[in-house]
């Protein structure tokens, strides 16, 4: 679980709803019509504008970023360093018990078990490079559904604000109707700007840092696994993949 969202989302709404409470009645800002409009409305108007596939597989990919952390570049780094090293003295075949524990990571495990399987060096980083490009295709999609949402949550928002007022202004001569007609003008927008600001913009955020980190994970596995196939001298790879981490980040495995 990834506590700095949750801990952000869970705290961001309990200060809001703080602020409810002391203000007066949380009830007063329950208002079903108004959800109706915002939820109903973002989610139908973003549906629109990609396919049913797409959004069901961005619901995976933003529980991902949630709920499950990846291996981060700097582990990934050590991990192939020592499987280089031991391919290295040990030959390639006997550490294919090691390769065998990595399931856990399957984008290593299949490059490092085709190597062990004689598949060419240049075939395998053809096979993880399209492995790379197909998997921040998704990410991008996945966070253009959320910015999508943030764009459209606070419109809809407006629009419920307008269908409010219109209401009200149409029924001024019963002062019963203004007050139903108030709350769906003015929740509607509220709604709006929580989704927005609360909800789809911190997860798109998230989910491009949770997408950078873990292509430069995949990066610097597909280094590993090149260099493994063509039995290159293990403190090379280590120069290779400090040249792809950022300088904060960067290992010294031999040193």
């Amino acid at each position: 679980m990834d506590i700095a969202t949750i801990a952000g989302l869970v705290g961001a709404f309990t200060l809001i709803i703080i602020a409810m409470v002391l203000g007066g009645s949380p009830l007063a800002f329950v208002d079903i019509p108004s959800v109706l409009i915002v939820l109903g409305g973002t989610f139908a108007v973003t549906m629109s504008c990609f396919s049913l596939p797409e959004m069901f597989g961005a619901g995976k990919i933003i529980a991902k970023a949630m709920f499950k952390h990846g291996q981060s570049p700097v582990d990934a780094a050590n991990r192939v360093l020592e499987l280089a090293d031991m391919a290295r003295k040990q030959g390639l075949l006997n550490i294919q018990s090691m390769i065998e524990e990595l399931e856990g990571e399957p984008f290593l495990h299949k490059g490092l078990m085709m190597v062990v399987d004689g598949t060419p060096g240049e075939e395998v980083e053809k096979i993880m490079r399209q492995d790379i490009q197909a998997t921040a295709s998704r990410h991008t999609q996945s966070t253009s559904i959320l910015r999508k949402a943030a764009e459209v949550s606070p419109a809809m928002g407006l629009i419920g604000t307008l269908v409010g007022l219109v209401q009200m202004l149409g029924n001024l001569d019963d002062p019963s109707t203004i007050g139903p007609s108030m709350a769906i003008a003015l929740l509607t927008t509220f709604y709006g700007a929580v989704l927005a600001n609360v909800v789809f913009s911190p997860l798109a955020s998230k989910l491009e840092r949770n997408s950078a980190e873990e292509l430069l994970t995949r990066s610097v596995y597909l280094l590993g696994t090149s260099s493994i196939s063509r039995q290159e001298n293990p403190r090379r790879l280590e120069t290779q993949i400090n040249t792809v981490l950022p300088p904060a980040k960067r290992v010294q495995f031999f040193d």
